[in-house]
């Protein structure tokens, strides 16, 4: 029997008059857990005391199961309590890619970050003459709000895209990326701003090698070496915190191969491990460029803790839970 999401969450929540909180196109594919549930407007203007009650609505629209902050089992759970009880000021600022490159300077050293080439609030002023000929354009408050220029002179000649460019970035400084989130707290209080790094890619088409540390109460415990070229899926080799091969997949359209993992890898989690120290959960990025391991991002609630399993791997819910002591630093 299909299940009626609509019926079945007036029934539970009892919306009524109230469903118009919700962001319109949600109502129709319910299940997308890449879109927010709640409209931007609603979600910012919503008092701290009624998350608990919102989040654990976007919780069951998103998975079809009723949200137990109580006492919280699988990640997915966990991920969920930690945005509303462990929404600590640092994380902000490590959300923050302009401020994380300071503090993760004053831990692990400058030759792991990526040099800034210009920071400031309004697209009008961004130096595009004294700019390298391929750059990145970056708000530094959201996930994925980037443009990639390959070749500055065209991207400055063609005016349709500049334009766009331009207006797209103006609205993303006039908002927080918390708006758009399912209440990834750590978003909400960044100062907005701009920020543009010098394209790291050997290969202008490729992306480079990247590696994820996914570290629980300090201690690196899944690792993932993923390869993808633009518009394909992504190559993932994952090992364990010993470095074995283990069968594990994030994501649907992942294609797993099991290989040593880079020389890289190992410095990479090695540094992660002084980053982590003292987050009960924590991803840390990493790229590869040049042979050279660059710090990409401290990520505190990935898929904002949506984790959609393939069938065959739906177990790593509860596997990866009991890896996670919210009790624990």
């Amino acid at each position: 029997m299909k299940f009626d999401f609509i019926n079945n969450i007036k029934k539970y929540f009892i919306l009524g008059s109230n469903s118009s909180y919700f962001n319109s196109s949600v109502l129709k594919r319910l299940q997308n857990s890449g879109q927010a549930v709640f409209d931007y407007n609603f979600l910012m203007s919503l008092n701290e005391k009624k998350y608990k009650k919102y989040l654990s609505q976007a919780y069951f629209i998103k998975t079809e199961q009723v949200l137990h902050l109580n006492r919280p089992k699988t990640f997915s759970e966990k991920i969920q309590w930690l945005k509303l009880y462990d929404n600590i000021p640092l994380k902000t600022q490590l959300t923050d890619k302009v401020l994380a490159k300071d503090w993760v300077k004053s831990k692990i050293g400058e030759q792991f970050i990526k040099p800034t080439l210009w920071v400031g609030k309004n697209f009008d002023l961004i130096p595009f003459d004294s700019l390298p000929n391929t750059f990145i354009i970056k708000a530094n408050h959201g996930c994925k709000w980037h443009f990639i220029v390959k070749d500055k002179q065209k991207f400055i000649e063609n005016s349709r895209l500049f334009t766009i460019s331009k207006i797209t970035m103006d609205g993303w400084m006039e908002q927080s990326f918390f708006g758009w989130s399912d209440f990834e707290t750590q978003y909400k209080n960044i100062d907005p701003k701009i920020i543009i790094e010098e394209l790291y890619r050997e290969d202008i088409n490729v992306s480079p090698l990247e590696f994820e540390v996914w570290c629980f109460n300090g201690t690196p415990k899944i690792i993932q070496q993923i390869s993808k070229e633009i518009k394909k899926s992504r190559i993932v080799n994952t090992f364990d915190e010993n470095f074995r091969n283990i069968d594990l997949k994030f994501l649907q359209d992942d294609i797993i191969e099991n290989s040593i993992p880079d020389v890289n890898l190992k410095k990479a989690v090695d540094l992660s491990k002084i980053l982590a120290e003292n987050f009960k959960f924590v991803r840390v990025d990493w790229m590869l460029y040049k042979n050279h391991l660059y710090f990409e991002e401290m990520t505190f609630t990935p898929l904002s803790g949506y984790f959609s399993f393939p069938d065959e791997y739906k177990h790593w819910q509860s596997t990866l839970g009991n890896m996670l002591n919210l009790k624990g630093g």
